[in-house]
């Protein structure tokens, strides 16, 4: 009983409100439709903010994934985070957001945008391979997957051919993708 007069009340309240709606667009001469107008047209604007793509100011967004750069830095041979290798890395922190309901993972989500460059061969381009994971705390959450509208942390890092040239970082959406921008970090 209570659940059907509640159920009644608020059709009625709607049906109240809807028919006021009508009337002042009546009495108005069409300036509410105007007001719907602008609302659409607001709603759109913002729905393609949502679906922009891009590369800028240490974060790249996509339509599934979001991923924003928090800390940069070389590490020496020996150094902590990069005890076990041969060359000097250059060391990136950040965060990825899952934006979708796919199943991504910081390095999956990282691998698939990221590619780093060192541009000190006039002939080839020079790709940076990947090293040793720079930070053990992300040891285990590396490969977890990330809920929706879910955020983890991660590290990741690349072997340096010299200390001298700057590393870019190529963005693009996803393996292949187009390209969404770069930006060139000083390693000096």
């Amino acid at each position: 009983m209570i659940k059907k007069t509640i159920i009644l009340t608020s059709a009625l309240t709607l049906a109240i409100i809807s028919g006021c709606g009508n009337q002042e667009e009546a009495t108005n001469n069409g300036s509410a439709s105007v007001d719907k107008e602008v609302t659409t047209e607001n709603a759109n604007v913002e729905k393609e903010a949502d679906n922009e793509v891009y590369f800028k100011e240490n974060e790249a967004k996509l339509n599934d994934l979001k991923i924003k750069i928090t800390e940069t830095k070389v590490i020496p041979i020996g150094e902590k985070g990069n005890e076990y290798g041969e060359k000097p890395v250059f060391a990136i922190w950040y965060e990825v957001t899952n934006l979708s309901d796919k199943e991504i993972d910081p390095n999956i989500g990282w691998i698939a945008v990221f590619e780093a460059v060192q541009d000190n061969n006039p002939n080839a381009i020079n790709t940076l391979e990947v090293s040793g994971l720079p930070d053990e705390q992300f040891l285990d959450s590396q490969s977890e997957v990330i809920k929706k509208d879910g955020t983890v942390k991660n590290a990741i890092a690349y072997e340096l051919d010299d200390l001298e040239t700057p590393v870019t970082l190529i963005a693009t959406q996803g393996m292949g993708g187009e390209k969404l921008g770069e930006q060139t970090f000083n390693i000096k």
